[in-house]
């Protein structure tokens, strides 16, 4: 019987957390597997009251760790995938949930079963769902210049032409292969992982499972997405990125080092001067009372003195929350 580890990065949202982990311990029932919870160095006591909380209801098949750092997306989900099952087994498959998401009781059994069937598939994504059951958007295609171009300006005849390099993509009714899919519900093959390694940490936040969709794919893996796993998600509860009022730099550094690193220092230039030229049309037709603006309040003038400075400095950007290093400890303690 194939083994899973199901991670769950927590980052002070401990209530909503167990929220999650109480779903997936009903979702793995009949699964031989175990569930982490990573406390992401939340520094609020969040910690502590998962492990009370864990003992309590006795999940016997959940632990709780410590990554040490604030890491970021990325490095925290690598903290819970090194640390593998609590026998010091490797499992066969790994299970990312959001801590602000809740499989369906079959959602993790249906894409196990899928990547069982299609053995050079390494990643399956849910169709993800808010509480209020509106679908979230899930399947992307990869970003290229010419979907910077289009996904600033937002305008018809813009996004007709450029119709095949539009990122999001439609909802499809039966399993289909993806360029990418959200993190918030992925399962992924430990084979696959083995090859290609896990996430790079140097992105703290967005586009880290889209690097690592395209390390897959270039390496011979297919992502699918499956319909039929449903998993309700919140949101940005961890980020807050529905109440942003300005871009934060971290989201400017990932944008650059995922052209920069995976397309080259010309494309990452292109991409950008691209999304400038999106943007300016994008701001024309705002002055005209034909459109809405797009981005954040400040994101142009943001993007542009960013992009300039990475590009003076000559190397891929990490933010200063995400150091290239990796983690190679993990602090546990008995719950």
């Amino acid at each position: 019987m194939a083994s899973l580890l199901t991670v769950i990065l927590n980052w002070r949202t401990a209530e909503m957390t167990l929220r999650s982990a109480e779903a997936a311990v009903a979702a793995m029932a009949g699964i031989e597997g175990a569930i982490v919870i990573v406390d992401n160095d939340s520094g609020d006591g969040s910690e502590d009251r998962l492990r009370r909380a864990v003992a309590d209801r006795g999940w016997d098949r959940v632990r709780v760790i410590q990554s040490g750092r604030n890491g970021g997306f990325g490095a925290g989900n690598n903290v819970g995938i090194r640390a593998g099952l609590p026998d010091g087994l490797r499992p066969d498959y790994v299970y990312l949930l959001n801590s602000d998401a809740f499989p369906a009781p079959d959602a993790i059994r249906i894409l196990l079963d899928h990547l069982e069937g299609h053995p050079r598939t390494g990643m399956a994504g849910s169709y993800i769902h808010g509480t209020d059951d509106v679908p979230h958007v899930t399947c992307f295609r990869f970003h290229s210049i010419a979907s910077e171009f289009e996904g600033a300006a937002q305008t018809g005849p813009i996004s007709k032409l450029l119709s095949h390099a539009i990122i999001p993509q439609p909802f499809p009714a039966k399993p289909t292969k993806m360029d990418w899919v959200a993190g918030a519900s992925l399962m992924m093959r430990q084979d696959m992982l083995d090859q290609i390694g896990l996430f790079d940490e140097a992105y703290f936040l967005y586009y880290e499972e889209t690097d690592l969709c395209l390390r897959a794919i270039r390496a011979g893996w297919q992502t699918d997405y499956i319909p039929a796993s449903r998993v309700a998600h919140v949101g940005s509860a961890s980020t807050g990125m529905k109440t942003w009022t300005r871009t934060p730099g971290y989201w400017f550094d990932s944008r650059w080092r995922y052209f920069r690193k995976n397309h080259g220092l010309a494309t990452a230039v292109a991409a950008t001067l691209a999304q400038l030229a999106g943007l300016g049309i994008n701001r024309l037709r705002v002055a005209l009372g034909s459109a809405r603006r797009s981005g954040s309040p400040g994101y142009m003038r943001d993007l542009a003195v960013h992009d300039l400075r990475a590009l003076v400095r000559g190397i891929e950007p990490a933010s200063e929350h995400a150091p290239l290093s990796t983690v190679s400890s993990v602090t546990e303690r008995t719950t």
